[in-house]
């Protein structure tokens, strides 16, 4: 298998991960963590927030995958695109968030 190949489906399992665990939070009864070991905020309103939550873990999923195209080619200098790319949707993952929390929280 050429490295190209295995790289991106390693990064698309990643990818399809956050797709998983947007689908879970729309059926979610308690507030979706973001945060890794951080209790989850006192929501008003669960409903909305998981909805709110589960669209950007989607989103955030499909920018992986797509991110991980440039893989494929095996030419270093796309790779670098993909870490960038994928680096600057993981902040703008984290301030969008810190805004939906800020909308939700009591």
């Amino acid at each position: 298998m050429n490295n190209g190949i295995g790289a991106f489906l390693i990064w698309s399992v990643i990818g399809l991960f956050f797709v998983g665990m947007g689908i879970a939070s729309f059926f979610a009864k308690k507030a979706m963590g973001f945060w890794a070991n951080v209790r989850v905020p006192e929501i008003d309103r669960v409903k909305p927030y998981n909805h709110a939550v589960g669209r950007l873990y989607i989103i955030f999923g499909i920018l992986m995958v797509l991110f991980g195209l440039p893989l494929l080619s095996g030419n270093t200098a796309f790779i670098l695109f993909s870490v960038l790319g994928v680096m600057l949707a993981v902040i703008t993952m984290m301030v969008i968030y810190s805004r939906i929390e800020q909308k939700y929280r009591k």
